[in-house]
């Protein structure tokens, strides 16, 4: 079964060349790791753990049009060319399908210890040191402000609301940053990201700061 993994690995540096650096093969690496620390202290299958960490943004909507089906398709394909059963290639796909954050609204459809270790592993890529780092790429890919204190954070956002924001960069950390904390699934989890939000905590008091001028 490694040639699967080693396999999708190459597969996924392959399709992800060139891709924007927040969510490029790094970032997928990032999360495989991450994943595999938190599946260390859960019982697992760890098999679809890596799959569904390595295949997890394999064509994010947000380059895609925001067509929610791409990712879930190209992961089927692949996994089908490489022989996998079927029941594997279904959780990987509900994995990748219900993975994401969508505003914070968004209702799982699909629930399993696999998933809840993958998307701790997703969202602790979202947030601290490399979480802010990610944010402000992705604000200058798009172009954003960086901060506007005259517009105001939008919070409890429709998912459709949330894919069509163009809010300066800052506010994202309000929109969903902040709140990923409170809402990861596994114990492991949990410790990780409380060290990572108070170092976002850290970082947009000093912005605030250094924006009024105080120091």
């Amino acid at each position: 079964m490694n040639n699967l993994i080693d396999n999708t690995i190459l597969f996924v540096k392959d399709k992800l060349k060139g891709a924007e650096a927040g969510h490029d093969w790094f970032h997928i690496e990032r999360v495989y790791k991450n994943a595999l620390l938190i599946a260390q202290e859960e019982v697992c299958d760890v098999q679809i753990v890596k799959l569904g960490a390595l295949l997890h943004d394999i064509a994010d909507s947000k380059f895609n049009d925001g067509d929610e089906t791409v990712g879930s398709k190209v992961a089927r394909e692949f996994l089908e060319s490489q022989n996998t059963d079927e029941e594997t290639i279904v959780h990987v796909i509900n994995i990748i399908e219900n993975i994401s954050f969508k505003g914070g609204n968004f209702a799982k459809k699909f629930n399993s210890i696999e998933l809840e270790i993958v998307q701790d592993a997703d969202r602790l890529d979202a947030i601290g040191a490399i979480g802010i780092a990610r944010t402000f790429n992705y604000g200058g890919f798009k172009n954003r402000q960086l901060y506007n204190p005259e517009i105001a954070p939008k919070l409890n956002m429709s998912k459709e609301e949330y894919k069509k924001s163009e809010a300066p960069t800052l506010n994202h950390f309000y929109e969903k940053l902040l709140l990923l904390k409170d809402k990861m699934n596994t114990k492991t989890g949990k410790q990780l990201a409380q060290e990572r939000h108070k170092f976002m905590e850290l970082f947009l008091s000093q912005f605030y700061a250094e924006w009024d001028g105080e120091k």
